[in-house]
């Protein structure tokens, strides 16, 4: 059997890997973080310090958990999702019409390194497990720090490589072979043994904190959740001096 090629072949990490994977996505972070991804996803929202009428940017948004979660914290804000993924978002679109928080959420297509909105646009931002897939995460970083206003939070979500700790083996253990496994099982694809592999490949924590800083942004916090298998970062936009 020949190779895909290139035109055909479906980009790892990609918005039309996601597409194959939409409908049992929000199944899967169940399963896989052993349902600690909802509480990881509020100590995101709570890092960004939000006040009143806030209007947030969450990139990768996905099937739209943390876009609703923002919401639902913040009775008076408003969230803007963007993914690349179509059917990622048919999901969630499909999720915001059973509730009451389709007039505040508005879901849209794009790329993270090339977003559509004006500078100092968002009172925040947040991205959860999406900066991984990103293409040029420097790129990407500076496009959040771009968009946000001057003081206003960035905050990450992201899984990493757990190394340290005594539980570390263990942790590593779940990422090397539970994910995968799982991942593979439930999802019915292949693909998503990718995970695994790009966790591992993902910067240590504060090689990607660096990242950031070279993209505009001070790091606030660097923060290891549930033994290292998880980290929050939390930046903010460096004020200009002008």
């Amino acid at each position: 059997m020949s190779e895909p090629s290139e035109s055909t072949a479906i980009r790892l990490g990609s918005g039309r890997m996601f597409d194959e994977i939409a409908e049992r996505y929000d199944l899967l972070n169940r399963v896989l973080s052993l349902g600690i991804d909802q509480g990881w996803r509020r100590k995101t929202v709570a890092s960004l310090g939000l006040a009143g009428s806030a209007k947030v940017l969450d990139l990768a948004t996905g099937t739209a958990d943390l876009a609703m979660l923002i919401a639902r914290t913040h009775p008076e804000c408003t969230v803007v999702g963007v993914d690349p993924s179509a059917n990622m978002l048919a999901v969630g679109q499909r999720k915001l019409a059973s509730t009451k928080l389709d007039a505040r959420i508005t879901l849209q297509e794009g790329d993270a390194q090339a977003l559509p909105f004006a500078d100092d646009t968002f009172d925040g931002a947040t991205i959860a497990f999406g900066i991984r897939n990103v293409p040029d995460r420097l790129k990407g970083l500076r496009e959040m720090a771009r968009v946000t206003k001057p003081g206003a939070k960035v905050a990450i979500l992201e899984l990493s490589e757990p190394r340290k700790g005594l539980l570390g083996p263990l942790a590593r253990f779940h990422v090397h072979h539970v994910v995968p496994f799982l991942g593979g099982l439930i999802s019915g694809s292949r693909e998503y043994r990718y995970l695994q592999q790009s966790i591992q490949a993902f910067p240590a924590p504060e090689v990607f904190a660096d990242l950031m800083r070279e993209a505009g942004m001070e790091v606030l916090d660097v923060r290891p959740l549930t033994f290292g298998v998880c980290c929050l970062y939390v930046g903010t936009k460096k004020r200009s001096n002008g």
